[in-house]
């Protein structure tokens, strides 16, 4: 049995399909991890849904930020955006039933046997893995409880920023989802920054990537994420950090990428859609 993680798939259905024919994918014994964004920008968010929704417990998905722009849509909290391609979600029959199953996929998954952790954007500086674990299990509660339209309409704004264990209500909320599903960079203290997309060089100087301000050997497991497409535009990032960036930009027309976490070895095709860096 192999283990894949895969990068944000955005509505490539046709796309994923050809990087799992290169993999050598079997669904009767692999099992796929997807790092969030399964939807939006790409022409086929209905067929990922069902894709991977049908695929049961063979699949793990943790939630990014355009899965999260697609629940608050659909319940009204958060108007439809012109460069949207969920339509076809919203309007298939079996719509509302794949939208209740996205809402119950959690923010981040840990694999104790595998030491390893996937996330959609990262883990806040401030936190531990298992404080990231309990926390990402405080706002799974909260997007799968009755009221969690309210917590949709208020996840959305930049602040706070800075991590505080008093932090309460719809600021904690937020905190721990843009941690998840928005940074990219953070300051030296820790503090995020949700507004820069570009690759590393390019940024403001006080800004450095989440992943370097963490002691990576300290969890002792490799933490696996998406969301930055432009993140390894240049370089690399060396193994030394003790983290996996699968996120490669394939609706933007860059690569389509999963990581075989048996044997860290990587499988990718090139992708044409769109016109390449990914903007925001």
């Amino acid at each position: 049995m192999s283990t894949y993680v895969i990068g944000d798939v955005q509505g490539c259905y046709p796309e994923l399909r050809s990087l799992l024919r290169e993999c050598g994918f079997d669904a009767r014994r692999d099992r796929l991890w997807f790092v969030g964004d399964l939807v939006n920008r790409g022409p086929c968010s209905l067929d990922v849904l069902r894709f991977v929704a049908d695929l049961g417990d063979r699949a793990h998905v943790v939630l990014g930020n355009h899965d999260l722009h697609l629940l608050a849509s659909a319940c009204g909290a958060r108007r439809l955006r012109d460069k949207d391609t969920f339509h076809d979600v919203l309007e298939a029959a079996d719509g509302e039933a794949l939208i209740d199953w996205l809402r119950g996929r959690p923010m981040i998954h840990h694999d104790p046997e595998r030491a390893f952790v996937m996330v959609h954007a990262g883990i806040a500086p401030a936190w531990t893995v298992g404080d990231a674990i309990g926390y990402g299990e405080e706002l799974s509660r909260a997007l799968q409880a009755p009221d969690h339209r309210r917590l949709l309409r208020n996840m959305y704004g930049n602040e706070p920023d800075e991590w505080r264990d008093s932090l309460t209500g719809h600021d904690r909320l937020r905190f721990i989802t843009n941690a998840f599903t928005r940074m990219r960079y953070c300051h030296a203290d820790g503090r995020l920054d949700v507004t820069e997309s570009r690759p590393p060089g390019d940024q403001a100087p006080s800004l450095t990537p989440w992943f370097t301000l963490r002691d990576g050997g300290a969890d002792r497991v490799r933490i696996a994420f998406g969301h930055w497409a432009t993140l390894q535009l240049r370089v690399a990032l060396p193994r030394s950090l003790h983290v996996r960036h699968v996120d490669t930009g394939c609706v933007w027309g860059g690569s389509f990428t999963a990581l075989r976490i048996e044997d860290d070895r990587e499988f990718r095709i090139d992708c044409h859609r769109g016109a390449w860096p990914a903007p925001r």
